[in-house]
């Protein structure tokens, strides 16, 4: 049974593709509010991986509360719905102290959860999903992805050909008889949860494969190489789900020997270039969401009383 939220709490929501700058306007606006930051980010939930996510700072946390971060380790399971009672309680708590709340995050699908709810799909089929994983060890993510774009196109537009978590379960659902991008686009239209104001970074495609490929050589200049090496040491495999997310499968590869460090930035910047592309295509197709230049007074005239205790 779907979990809801004890009551409506009013929410602002900050969103946009990755390095669009929501970090650095979101703790300005919360110091300035009084808020606290609630993550809405698939990676940050992870404990460890704090460079190539573009996890706030220790002093950045000190600043402003945050929430939602550091949840589980790298090789444990985390899904939507972990996502959205974590957020749910987070949320619970800050209101109970007559804090505003301030979402942030750019995972469509967590924001969309946290909105509205959880889509009607079909259960997990365990049986089917290890024969799917064995087939992809086999034949590989991209003949998945092939033929999950034979089933339905909309949905292996928005994934990555290397994601094969969301790539499996759509073909779960695909062998199910639905599509899941037909669910999810029925979903779209569920009452909200929350009342929310949702604004979303617009920054301008050249100027935002600049910011990424800068804020890359800036993640490499802080040690994203022996970040992934402690992740190793550590124990963690290699072909874990988000150690093969963007930002970290060019640097595991790179300290793996698979491949050369030279031009790693450019690699990191093109795969992070890809998936802010996808953020953007989903963004658009989500209702509600106002589009802002990435001002801090700008966001702030569009989110003025919203996310408000009452």
């Amino acid at each position: 049974m779907p979990v809801r939220p004890t009551r409506p709490i009013p929410l602002a929501v900050l969103t946009g593709p990755t390095a669009s700058g929501k970090t650095r306007i979101a703790l300005e606006l919360a110091a300035r509010w009084g808020a606290e930051i609630v993550s809405a980010d698939s990676m940050q939930v992870y404990r460890r991986l704090d460079i190539g996510t573009a996890k706030p700072t220790a002093a950045e946390r000190a600043r402003v509360p945050h929430h939602a971060l550091d949840l589980a380790e790298p090789d444990e399971p985390f899904d939507a719905v972990r996502f959205r009672d974590a957020a749910e309680a987070a949320i619970a708590d800050i209101a109970a102290r007559g804090r505003r709340v301030l979402v942030v995050g750019g995972t469509g699908l967590y924001l969309r959860v946290l909105l509205y709810g959880l889509a009607d799909l079909p259960p997990p089929d365990p049986a089917r999903r290890r024969e799917l994983e064995a087939e992809a060890e086999r034949a590989g993510d991209a003949a998945l992805h092939a033929r999950l774009a034979a089933l339905d196109p909309a949905a292996a537009a928005r994934i990555h050909p290397a994601d094969r978590f969301r790539i499996i379960r759509a073909l779960e659902v695909a062998a199910a008889g639905r599509r899941i991008s037909e669910i999810q686009a029925a979903h779209r239209f569920a009452e909200p949860r929350h009342p929310h104001r949702m604004v979303a970074l617009r920054v301008e495609r050249e100027e935002l494969r600049a910011r990424i490929l800068r804020r890359a050589e800036a993640m490499l200049a802080a040690g994203l190489l022996e970040e992934v090496r402690g992740v190793l040491a550590a124990g963690f495999s290699p072909e874990l789900r988000p150690l093969q997310a963007f930002g970290y499968r060019e640097p595991v590869a790179a300290v793996l020997g698979r491949r050369p460090v030279e031009g790693l930035a450019e690699a990191i910047a093109r795969d992070t270039a890809r998936y802010a592309k996808r953020q953007v295509t989903w963004l658009r197709g989500e209702r509600g969401v106002e589009w802002c230049e990435p001002e801090v007074e700008a966001v702030a005239e569009r989110l003025a009383g919203t996310g408000k205790a009452e």
